[in-house]
């Protein structure tokens, strides 16, 4: 049988991108469908402008400290206006040079909304075409609580979109997304609540970088409700008011509310059923290690399957499927060592085994190193800032299993100890390795 393409992308998201061009290097006939912008939620609604929000809120944080470092009190005032403005005609300028690579590359761009008819063709308003493989990239989509009066909320996608700072701003939930927003609004001067429904905030990552986390929020004057959930929300007088239970039983009065619970597969509507592509919880799409579903010539990678919810992995599974599938290099990605962060204020980062993982896997032999000091930058203030590092090792052999820290810079830090830990380093191995001073990444080379 001829198909019109020999791959078919649903979704232009950093994974679908991804497995585009590099299918595309492979000489094969291409196209990619996508109803949005060209860049996924990470370009358009996610990690781009978050950053570029997280920079803009340093600079209050930084005024705050500069008077200790020598500099005079000045007024200054922060338009959000023209700062959101500037924010996206960066991700225009990112959406262009993305449409200018697959034009480079061959591949045709297919801006509507597509489903599946059958294993190999797609619908395209009324149009049926066909592909030999079909790549879903379609990503996820916020999830919003099934709460009397949740429709007066917003997700983070619109968070980009307000007109002005809200004074007061709820956030329900404390994953990742709603604590960099708690962060990155407050250093604006808003005020911010946080409500949890866990013991700490910060599922997921080590219990002692939870921890720091949170104190670090509080010390700037973020309300955290932990152990606690959003009952009810009422409209009244030109204000939200969030009634809360479980730990904590308040009504907490909001101009604004985000809602960060977390992400569903993006999966409904498009048809999966007529290709007979099995779907498991939350609907996400199920696949091997090879990114293929239940269908022979479908694959999926990204946030519409059940793996690692994160930019890069979502590049790296496009990229794994592309030499797989056309390359004659099969490829399967390791997710043990996958490192992520939080751009809060204190920053936090993560890579390898939690302490309570490590312990599951290799019980009393775990032996953790961990330590908190006053970084050199807040040494002339009377705030105090102290960084949190941790190391969590398999105590037979001494390998590095984790790494985790709260504080200036983490995220850059974790970054590079990650390639090390993947190669299996030890302790001995940072012990012996000579540091650059006076720096914070020095520390772990350091740690008794």
């Amino acid at each position: 049988m001829t198909f019109d393409y020999d791959l078919f992308v649903i979704g232009a998201g950093p994974g679908g991108l991804a497995a585009a061009k590099k299918a595309a290097s492979y000489g094969v006939r291409v196209a990619i469908a996508e109803q949005e912008s060209v860049g996924g939620t990470c370009v358009n609604r996610g990690c781009v402008p978050k950053k570029l929000i997280v920079y803009a809120a340093d600079f209050a944080l930084q005024n705050q400290i500069a008077h200790s470092y020598g500099w005079s009190d000045c007024q200054t005032y922060f338009d959000w206006t023209l700062f959101i403005k500037s924010v996206h005609q960066h991700i225009d300028t990112i959406n262009q040079s993305y449409f200018q690579q697959l034009q480079k590359a061959g591949i045709e761009l297919i801006s509507e909304y597509v489903t599946f008819i059958d294993t190999h063709t797609i619908n395209i308003n009324g149009r049926k075409v066909t592909a030999d493989k079909i790549l879903i990239a379609v990503g996820g989509q916020p999830l919003k609580p099934k709460i009397p009066g949740i429709e007066y909320a917003i997700t983070s996608r619109e968070m980009f979109q307000l007109p002005y700072l809200p004074k007061r701003l709820a956030i329900i939930g404390g994953g990742y997304i709603g604590v960099e927003f708690s962060s990155m609004m407050h250093a604006f001067g808003c005020e911010v609540t946080v409500i949890e429904k866990d013991e700490m905030i910060l599922s997921g990552f080590d219990d002692d970088i939870r921890s720091a986390v949170h104190q670090g929020l509080s010390k700037r004057g973020i309300k955290v409700f932990t152990n606690s959930t959003v009952a009810e929300i009422k409209y009244s007088d030109e204000s939200l008011l969030l009634t809360i239970t479980g730990e904590s039983q308040e009504i907490i009065t909001a101009d604004t509310i985000l809602v960060a619970t977390g992400y569903a597969p993006n999966t409904k509507n498009l048809g999966l059923e007529n290709a007979h592509v099995e779907l498991g919880e939350h609907g996400a799409i199920k696949v091997d290690e090879y990114s293929r579903t239940s269908q022979e010539n479908i694959f999926a990678v990204g946030d519409c399957t059940s793996r690692v919810q994160l930019t890069p992995v979502a590049k790296a599974e496009g990229i794994a499927f592309a030499d797989t599938v056309f390359g004659n290099k099969a490829q399967k990605l390791n997710y043990d060592y996958v490192p992520t962060a939080v751009f809060c204020r204190p920053e936090a980062a993560s890579v390898g085994m939690t302490e309570a993982k490590a312990r599951e896997k290799f019980g009393e032999s775990v032996q953790c190193y961990c330590t908190q000091f006053q970084p050199l930058l807040y040494q002339l203030i009377e705030q105090d800032e102290p960084t949190t590092i941790k190391l969590v090792l398999n105590g037979d052999s001494g390998q590095v299993l984790g790494a985790h820290m709260v504080g200036e810079h983490a995220a850059d830090i974790i970054q590079s100890l990650g390639v090390a830990i993947r190669k299996g380093i030890t302790k001995e191995d940072l012990d012996e390795t000579i540091g650059i001073h006076p720096t914070t990444g020095e520390e772990f080379l350091s740690l008794n």
